[in-house]
């Protein structure tokens, strides 16, 4: 079986040696907020009722997952825990009632899931779930409320956003699962379980953005960039990118940034900056960098009269909206984005089809590949403002 790389998946990978079995494998489990990964030996119990095991390839590391590692919010916090939700792999056992994949399939977990059952999956107006949503407080699987992972002496170790990625082999609901085309190559498709949707989709779903229209970005990580590259596909005339990381502008700049903003470098607020440049402000602009003062600034960069703010930053603070309701009349709107706008299990393939078109330039994303052992050298990068995603072998 190969990856779409040309290489074998795994030469001892054989679903019908172990399905219906107890796995033991590694796994990077996380003791406690911000102690180091321990690559450890854990048995993963088979799939139930609308379950899926797959089999993990590749896994790269998100922001959200260096802020669930570090418990910045208290109350999110389980462990031990197995982290980790972007990544590609392949399906080997399904539980009962699973219909739409096959051991073998190409697969990409995904934190927010479809049912396609519930008033929200068949409402056209959201990709929220009511049984398989993203949930960062969620620690065990729905069917009876326990893990499917355990230490060696039996212990259980907690779930995270309906995915757990940084193991060999993990279980998910089937609403969490998306099956994509064999021939497309697994190593890029581990971007879209994330990053790139949840930036893309912001820029074509949440704000369908327009052809000759302005946008600005703040706060240039993987997700600012695939905003970027979202907005350029549209044909967005101009793009701003807002970071106080002048490392970022480079990388921006490849990606469909046409001007740069340092904060840093500038007298006077941004969003003055910004209105300068454009003449009253921006048609959208995107919050990316999960800070309330940086989403008052990007609100306000927008045109009166019809500019819109899309926030996709996590803010962990129990602050609140940095706005006053008057501040709306002036025809500036404000809404969040959760992956993109996607609906998971029925859009995703198709985008994955865009992207190998060249619609989306995947391989830029990719500034780092390491095997799963240094996965604390990964997270280091991240810390560090380094990488965009640092890809993992496993």
């Amino acid at each position: 079986m190969e990856n779409g790389h040309g290489r074998s998946a795994n030469s001892s990978f054989n679903p019908s040696d172990t399905a219906g079995k107890v796995i033991s494998c590694r796994a990077a489990v996380v003791h406690g907020p911000g102690e180091p990964f321990v690559v450890e030996d854990v048995r993963v119990d088979p799939p139930q009722k609308m379950e899926v095991r797959i089999k993990i390839l590749f896994t790269s590391i998100c922001h959200t997952d260096l802020s669930a590692w570090q418990g910045e919010n208290e109350a999110q916090r389980a462990y031990p825990r197995i982290f980790g939700h972007e990544a590609s792999g392949i399906v080997e056992s399904v539980g009962e009632g699973v219909t739409d994949m096959k051991e073998g399939d190409h697969v990409v977990p995904i934190f927010n899931g479809e049912c396609g059952d519930c008033i929200y999956c068949k409402c056209e107006k959201t990709n929220m779930c009511e049984r398989s949503g993203v949930n960062p407080f969620k620690t065990v699987m729905v069917n009876d409320g326990k893990s499917r992972f355990s230490s060696k002496e039996g212990k259980p170790i907690f779930h995270f956003l309906n995915t757990s990625t940084f193991s060999e082999y993990t279980v998910l609901e089937s609403a969490c699962v998306v099956k994509i085309d064999s021939h497309v190559p697994l190593k890029k498709m581990t971007l879209l379980s994330c990053g790139v949707s949840t930036g893309v989709g912001a820029a074509w779903n949440s704000a369908d953005v327009k052809a000759g229209s302005t946008v600005a970005i703040f706060g240039l990580g993987a997700v600012g960039l695939a905003v970027a590259e979202g907005a350029r596909a549209r044909g967005a005339s101009r793009i701003i990118g807002v970071d106080i990381n002048p490392n970022k502008f480079i990388k921006g700049q490849a990606m469909g940034i046409t001007d740069t903003i340092n904060p840093s470098d500038i007298k006077k607020p941004v969003h003055e900056r910004i209105r300068e440049m454009t003449g009253g402000g921006v048609d959208y602009s995107f919050e990316c960098a999960g800070n309330l003062e940086v989403l008052r600034e990007a609100f306000l960069s927008t045109h009166e009269g019809w500019g819109l703010c899309v926030i996709l930053g996590i803010h962990q603070t129990p602050r609140l909206l940095p706005l006053h309701p008057m501040e709306l009349f002036n025809g500036r709107m404000i809404i969040a984005s959760v992956f993109g706008g996607f609906k998971g299990k029925s859009q995703l393939p198709h985008f994955a089809k865009e992207c190998i078109k060249g619609v989306v330039n995947l391989d830029e994303f990719i500034t780092h590949e390491l095997p799963f052992e240094k996965i604390n050298e990964a997270f280091q990068l991240l810390v560090e403002g380094k990488s965009l995603r640092c890809l993992l072998h496993l």
